[in-house]
């Protein structure tokens, strides 16, 4: 049995899929938004998919450390610029920076499994604990949030089949965002 279809690789290949899904869904958002909205939702979908490309258990695609490094330094470029609009913006970059030092102890041969605590445990510790406090923070803003309201219909009868109109949109991103900060601190948690 191959190591990319062994039962240990589920949770991998589970890693692999929610992070691909919400990429998309945050691509699929940077093509409808606005243009101040779309420079974040770009972000957000590379954060997502190139999670995706990350968690991927070794030898599975094309790419390879290298590739991701260069990615997600480029990554962390554009999360530069868009600091201009806002420190909002600053968990991209960190992001983006996370991604990339996971990529370079991928490259160094320190990563999947390996003991990354002897040589970097400062950086990684840091990393550990900023996920795990926006994940903490995100899933409790996302049950703050409550249920979405249903959209209205005529009369303001609720419309059936709604998606919940911009609300259900916003939790749905928020959701995703949670998503993806799992997705870093599983793989930070692995390496």
């Amino acid at each position: 049995m191959s190591s990319w279809s062994s039962p240990a690789a589920l949770p991998a290949w589970l890693l692999v899929l929610l992070c691909a899904v919400s990429g998309a869904y945050c691509l699929g958002r940077a093509r409808r938004g606005g243009r101040r909205a779309r420079g974040a939702a770009a972000g957000e979908a590379l954060m997502g998919l190139g999670t995706a490309a990350m968690a991927a258990p070794p030898g599975i695609g094309p790419w390879g450390p290298e590739v991701l490094l260069a990615v997600f330094c480029g990554a962390a470029v554009h999360a530069l610029w868009l600091l201009r609009e806002g420190l909002h913006h600053a968990h991209h970059l960190i992001g983006s920076l996370a991604m990339a030092y996971m990529a370079l102890t991928m490259a160094s041969g320190h990563g999947r499994g390996a003991a990354v605590w002897a040589g970097r445990p400062l950086v990684t510790a840091v990393l550990l604990v900023y996920f795990a406090g926006y994940v903490l923070l995100g899933g409790a803003r996302l049950v703050a949030a409550g249920p979405a309201a249903p959209a209205a219909g005529a009369a303001g009868v609720p419309a059936v089949g709604g998606d919940g109109g911009a609300a259900g949109s916003a939790e749905l991103a928020r959701a995703c965002r949670l998503a993806m900060g799992m997705g870093m601190l599983a793989m930070l948690l692995g390496m």
